[in-house]
């Protein structure tokens, strides 16, 4: 018990950070493959790797070598994880639920656990244990359901903190688009039709002629847009204007105002 008890203050060390600064899921699996001898991988719901830690070294076979470089399992793999409400443990190699990509271990005494990752009542990943010449305990399962629970607290945090992002990212965009006079709106559909993506050269001139408009009512449009920081525009001279949107969103509103 009183091992138990050090494991989970390491952890909580961790999760009592959280209030101010990012979990790093790669420091979570360091703990617990140091402490459970174990090899862990943290997985979002989209199959991509947040973090893992191998406290048994292998070389993967070559079908699954890209794994860990892209950090992302396959995704039927992780559609068969997803359909797992809750913890699995000690499943030996040939389950269905387990992906064998260890060369030069013994697959006979591997042991797979998988401990789904809730927050907010939502399923948000998947973490996933590997085991060699030994079982998972019930003390370990306390640790590692623990973890999980960790884990799902920060990742729906960073959630919420996106989509927040987002919506201040959309607002703003939605705020500049609101200052432009009519003549100025046009003036930005028209460099926009003219750039590649996000990013491109402009000449204002040609805009104008082709748009009907002066000028200056594009290089008006264009630092109501700067200074609202949805942009960055840079002189070419003769060249023209070299233009960097700042904020994608711009251009899913642009997009959905045409």
């Amino acid at each position: 018990m009183m091992s138990l008890l050090r494991k989970t203050r390491r952890l909580n060390q961790i999760q009592q950070r959280s209030g101010y600064e990012q979990i790093k899921f790669a420091e979570i699996c360091n703990i617990l493959a140091e402490e459970l001898d174990c090899n862990v991988y943290v997985l979002s719901r989209k199959g991509r790797i947040l973090g893992h830690d191998e406290a048994i070294p292998y070389m993967p076979v070559d079908h699954y070598k890209n794994i860990l470089e892209e950090q992302q399992i396959p995704l039927d793999y992780n559609e068969r994880l997803l359909t797992v409400p809750d913890t699995r443990e000690n499943l030996d190699s040939g389950n269905e639920l387990v992906i064998n990509m260890e060369k030069g271990l013994d697959l006979r005494s591997k042991s797979t656990t998988i401990i789904p990752i809730i927050g907010n009542r939502e399923r948000l990943g998947t973490l996933l244990v590997n085991m060699f010449e030994k079982s998972i305990t019930d003390e370990d399962l306390i640790l590692l359901e623990y973890a999980a629970t960790i884990m799902g607290i920060e990742i729906h945090r960073e959630k919420k903190a996106e989509l927040e992002e987002d919506a201040r990212q959309r607002k703003v965009v939605e705020l500049a688009l609101n200052t432009l006079s009519y003549s100025e709106a046009e003036a930005i559909r028209h460099i926009f039709d003219e750039l590649d993506g996000g990013e491109g050269r402009v000449v204002a001139s040609k805009i104008a002629d082709n748009a009907g408009i002066t000028r200056s009512v594009i290089v008006n449009a264009l630092r109501k847009f700067e200074s609202a920081g949805v942009i960055k525009s840079r002189s070419l001279g003769m060249k023209g204007t070299h233009i960097t949107v700042l904020n994608d969103k711009l251009l899913e509103e642009l997009g959905r105002r045409s």
